[in-house]
């Protein structure tokens, strides 16, 4: 063989290849895809077995153009670096798998003019619907989705009838009081972006929780740092140090900002958690083999992921059987030494 030859990418099989091994008009070939119901069973099985014979692949957009449903979905996200964001899309894909879709995943970066961006794009691209997490923790632009189905992931808004959050306030209440029933007074909350609404809710659970015990519910010192990563993490801590008097316990926004405070902590000689409890929030895979296994608030995100996927394909489809559903998930508290309630 040449080397030419071997070089050479395979050579593409068209519509065309498929007509004439089935025996059939392009028509056909084109109906038995896009509109089985006008061919008989036994022509679209010739077809199908000339398809499989062949490897025949066929163009999406095209088969898009021509009335056929498409088998893609769009999923926005606010950041591609976080775990916590990674196993949501991992959900969404498996639950996009399953139903016989694929999925254009892409990120917001925490901007609103980016996000709109997104949408408008992905409407371009004919998606089936879209699943967002917003930017902002805000809703998404209603003109930007260009009537593209949308379910939220951890937002409710009444212009958006379908959604999947999860009890935030319910998650920040069971950090506080968890470290409030460990004997600390002092608290403290490290929050990932000023504008995230679901650092807002933890707060205020945080405060619920400072109320039930018959504590100020305004003492706990908030600290937003510039994102939602370990180095915005180590920077949060920074400040706590520079300030001095450290809270005797920290709740974080997220784990990833746990895993910040306690490396430049640790640099400082500030042990946790015997100077300082702390307690993370998402409970990623890395939270029990951290260094001192991370005290966290589980989000179930596997099932938040696949709960939107299923409730997109339900509200695209249109059917009598959807019914608009705005779902709440609880979270769990999951007790490590990081908190020091563990020996």
């Amino acid at each position: 063989m040449a080397h030419e030859d071997w070089q050479r990418p395979p050579q593409r099989v068209r519509m065309t290849d498929v007509a004439a091994a089935a025996g059939v008009s392009l028509g056909t070939v084109s109906n038995s895809l896009n509109h089985p119901e006008r061919v008989t069973a036994e022509t679209r099985d010739r077809v199908l077995d000339a398809i499989a014979t062949l490897g025949f692949v066929p163009n999406q957009q095209a088969r898009v153009l021509t009335g056929a449903p498409s088998s893609t979905i769009g999923l926005v996200i606010v950041d591609l670096t976080s775990p916590f964001f990674m196993e949501l899309a991992h959900a969404v894909e498996q639950a996009a798998s399953d139903a016989g879709h694929v999925v254009i995943l892409t990120t917001s970066e925490n901007e609103r003019s980016r996000e709109s961006q997104r949408l408008q794009v992905l409407a371009a691209q004919r998606v089936v619907g879209a699943l967002v997490t917003p930017s902002g923790g805000g809703r998404p632009d209603r003109e930007a989705d260009a009537g593209v189905p949308l379910v939220l992931i951890d937002y409710e808004s009444p212009e958006h009838p379908c959604s999947v959050v999860v009890d935030h306030v319910a998650g920040g209440r069971q950090a506080a009081k968890h470290l409030i029933d460990l004997g600390h007074r002092r608290l403290c909350f490290i929050g990932g972006l000023p504008d995230l609404r679901q650092f807002e809710q933890r707060v205020l659970g945080m405060k619920q929780a400072l109320a039930e015990a018959g504590l100020d519910p305004e003492s706990p010192l908030e600290v937003a740092s510039d994102g939602i990563g370990v180095e915005s993490g180590e920077r949060s801590a920074a400040l706590l140090l520079d300030r001095g008097d450290l809270p005797t316990g920290i709740c974080c926004g997220n784990d990833m900002l746990a895993f910040g405070l306690y490396r430049r902590f640790a640099r400082a000689g500030v042990h946790v958690p015997d100077d300082v409890a702390l307690v993370g929030y998402d409970d990623i895979d890395f939270a029990a083999n951290w260094i001192v296994p991370l005290t966290s608030v589980r989000q179930p995100t596997r099932e938040m992921g696949r709960m939107a996927a299923d409730l997109l394909f339900e509200h695209a489809a249109g059917g009598p059987e959807h019914r608009h559903r705005r779902v709440v998930l609880k979270p769990e508290l999951v007790v490590r030494r990081s908190s020091g309630a563990l020996e």
